[in-house]
């Protein structure tokens, strides 16, 4: 039988039971969970906000440098533009320049946008740098060499100018020079003439006429004897005689007439080896001649003879003798064979 109120293990009222050694241990591992999610996810706010400010840093660094590069790019444009010039060469240099340098800018642009390329994109910025400063020292070399070929021409035109002025002032010189001389040439010509014209009335004058023209004919015997004879048939020879007239004016010494003998057909008999030739009569024209007749003048009245040989039978009719004395004709005359 049982009592009421007793127990071996009275409860109690009012006191929380004591946990076990289980939950105590889920606790501890639930609590190191929650501290450890709680650094993964501060390593991760530290990490995205190091990229994130790696980037930002990366963007400011790009913006800097495509800020740099356009204002070098701007400033080295503006430069050669302003040393162009009217030089085609020089323009032409920079036209080069201004391209090779867009080139660049470009590549720096494309090296920029892609944010891993920074350095490349310093250092390209760096060679666009050294490169405009070889421009420019291209340019003002070119421009140095130009200025003073410039100048060189313009000493060249300025020397050129004088010696255009001192040429045509020695052209002038030369022309004034030439008309003088033609004016004394002509003058010369003119006192040249006159002088002529007295020397041919002079030598007109001092002809010495002849008169009385004979002429013979002759045959040669065997015995050397000449003999006159009038058949052609018979005549070998003609011998020419005549009468030198009295000339005061004519200067005394050794002269000359030209002999020339015209057959009937109008033909000067003319046989070189028998002494025959040409003479210039007064008006200029080349005459043909028999034969010649020296003769000392001593301004006196004088009778003279030639013989001359025809080496051949002469033909019969009229024929005509002329006698010249310094290319005047003296007289003339006219003879018949028959």
């Amino acid at each position: 039988m049982s009592t009421y109120g007793s127990s071996t293990n009275p409860p109690t009222y009012g006191t929380n039971p004591k946990p076990d050694g289980s939950k105590q241990q889920l606790t501890i591992i639930a609590a190191a969970i929650v501290v450890a999610l709680l650094g993964v996810i501060v390593v991760m706010w530290i990490s995205s906000n190091n990229k994130k400010t790696e980037l930002t840093e990366k963007l400011e660094t790009s913006e800097q440098l495509k800020a740099e590069a356009e204002q070098q790019y701007q400033t080295a444009l503006a430069e050669l533009e302003q040393m162009r010039g009217s030089n085609e060469e020089l323009n032409a240099l920079i036209e080069q320049q201004k391209t090779e340098l867009t080139s660049q800018k470009e590549k720096i642009d494309g090296l920029l946008a892609t944010k891993g390329s920074l350095d490349k994109a310093r250092k390209e910025i760096g060679s666009m740098k050294t490169q405009i400063q070889q421009y420019l020292a291209e340019v003002n070399q070119l421009r140095e060499q130009n200025q003073e070929l410039t100048t060189q021409n313009m000493t060249l035109n300025e020397e050129k100018v004088k010696l255009s002025t001192d040429l045509e002032m020695e052209r002038t010189n030369a022309a004034s020079l030439s008309n003088e001389k033609a004016m004394l040439v002509s003058e010369k010509e003119a006192i040249e003439t006159e002088k002529a014209k007295l020397s041919k009335k002079v030598t007109a004058a001092s002809v010495v006429k002849v008169s009385e023209i004979e002429v013979s004919g002759l045959k040669m015997k065997d015995s050397g004897k000449a003999v006159k004879k009038s058949y052609a048939k018979n005549v070998d020879q003609l011998k020419i005689c005549f009468n030198t007239t009295v000339n005061e004016v004519a200067d005394p010494g050794a002269d000359l007439y030209h002999i020339r003998v015209i057959d009937p057909q109008g033909i000067t008999l003319a046989v070189e080896s028998l002494g025959s030739g040409v003479f210039i009569s007064n008006a200029g024209e080349e005459i043909k001649f028999t034969t010649t007749k020296e003769f000392d003048y001593n301004q006196d009245a004088n009778t003279l003879c030639t013989t001359w040989s025809s080496g051949q039978e002469l033909a019969r009719g009229n024929y005509q003798i002329e006698l010249y004395n310094k290319g005047y004709l003296a007289g003339k005359s006219t003879f018949k064979i028959s």
